[in-house]
């Protein structure tokens, strides 16, 4: 007899209050019986939630288990009849398997190396000094989000892929709006479409003249205007939401962490151990989908062939059974092997440049503002909904000693 089979009947749509950075109560009290879940999808598709670390990176790495857009056709809180899910758009590769993911995805992996990265840190340093030299002269407040954790990934990534820095604003409000889960499908698709506008007329100008960027390295290669039109959405909408999320929650976090934040001041040392863990403990990326293309034995369940998968990632990044304490903010903590950044084929393209932007950034903001705190009541600091891909706060007030 194998253990009784746990139900989760609904995904929360908000998290414990008082509790912004742990996986909602529902998730954490699902993992507490069983690493794997039923879980029927409003339209009756009997589905599973996975909770636990081990299993939610068996899954990540097999390829028996599909990220094709094409079969997501459940959605774990919309019930969408009979609507037929169209194949993911040339270049968008996060939603695609082998061959189609590798067509898009070699040509990048040699542009974001760990050395590649590491030759970007002297720019992340300029880049956050100048935006820290802005916060200081309008301070004594300012919203970390739009004064430090969006304009900071934003500057690179443009650089990187040659988007004029001025239309920053642009992308960042239409990424915002089809990355926030708080608006309708129409301004959803309406945002996505202006995206895709702005990225075409972008492609078109490399095209006529190139520049020294990722976008324009890529126009010797087969691939087609369409499909480096996908390919630099991907690469922006992951470059710029996720880093920014983790910088402003990130701090959040260690502002009501007292004693791990004085450790970081004491010992600079520290940082990569912190950025690190911040990564494991906030898992902005939360929720990721999969379909088994063929039965599967997965924790002593058998997944059957055309049922969808729902990983949990922030509730495997607080395993009890792969990580002491996972529910305390460590930033000397020894176990590594998080799922932040995903795993198998579809481990984050940009984690390095993630890496170095949240190595550069985060200890330059304590070091230029000591007396840093929020400036309102942690309760009241907004965050996004659960609904959203990507975790953080919409905004997030601080000031300090003039």
């Amino acid at each position: 007899m194998g253990e009784p089979l746990h139900t989760v009947t609904t995904l929360p749509t908000a998290r414990q209050a008082g509790c912004p950075f742990d996986p909602p109560a529902e998730l954490i009290d699902a993992r507490s019986h069983s690493p794997i879940s039923r879980y029927p999808f409003p339209d009756g598709h009997q589905g599973w939630l996975v909770t636990g670390y081990d299993l939610v990176r068996s899954v990540l790495a097999d390829s028996r288990f599909s990220s094709r857009k094409e079969l997501m056709r459940h959605h774990p809180l919309i019930d969408y009849g009979d609507i037929e899910v169209p194949p993911a758009p040339p270049g968008e590769f996060l939603l695609m398997d082998e061959p189609r993911h590798g067509r898009y995805r070699k040509p990048l992996v040699g542009k974001f190396t760990v050395r590649r990265m590491r030759l970007l840190t002297e720019r992340v340093e300029q880049v956050t000094a100048e935006h820290l030299d802005a916060m200081e002269q309008a301070g004594p407040s300012a919203d970390l989000v739009t004064a430090f954790a969006k304009p900071i990934p934003a500057v690179i990534i443009c650089e990187l892929l040659g988007v004029p820095y001025a239309d920053r604003g642009l992308f960042q409000k239409h990424i915002d709006t089809f990355l926030g889960g708080e608006v309708s499908d129409e301004e959803l698709y309406a945002a996505y479409t202006a995206t895709q506008s702005y990225l075409a007329e972008l492609v078109a100008a490399k095209r006529a003249n190139p520049t020294d960027d990722v976008l324009s390295d890529l126009l010797d290669s087969d691939l087609t205007d369409e499909e480096l039109q996908g390919i630099a959405l991907i690469l922006l909408s992951a470059g710029f939401d996720t880093t920014a999320n983790m910088l402003a929650l990130g701090t959040f976090a260690l502002l009501q962490n007292p004693e791990q934040l004085a450790a970081l001041r004491a010992d600079p040392a520290l940082t990569d151990n912190a950025v690190e863990e911040l990564l494991r403990y906030l898992s902005v990326a939360k929720t990721f989908f999969r379909t088994a293309l063929e039965d599967v034995e997965l924790g002593g369940r058998t997944i059957e062939a055309g049922t969808t998968v729902i990983l949990s990632l922030n509730t495997a990044n607080r395993d009890p059974e792969r990580f002491t304490d996972p529910h305390a903010l460590d930033i000397q903590r020894q176990e590594g092997g998080h799922l932040a950044f995903s795993h198998g084929i579809h481990q984050c393209l940009g984690q390095q440049l993630a890496r170095v932007e949240m190595r550069v950034a985060l200890p330059a903001l304590l070091h230029r503002f000591p007396t840093l705190r929020l400036a309102v009541p942690a309760e009241e600091v907004e965050l996004r909904p659960e609904t959203a891909d990507i975790y953080g706060v919409r905004s997030l007030p601080v000031t300090w000693e003039a």
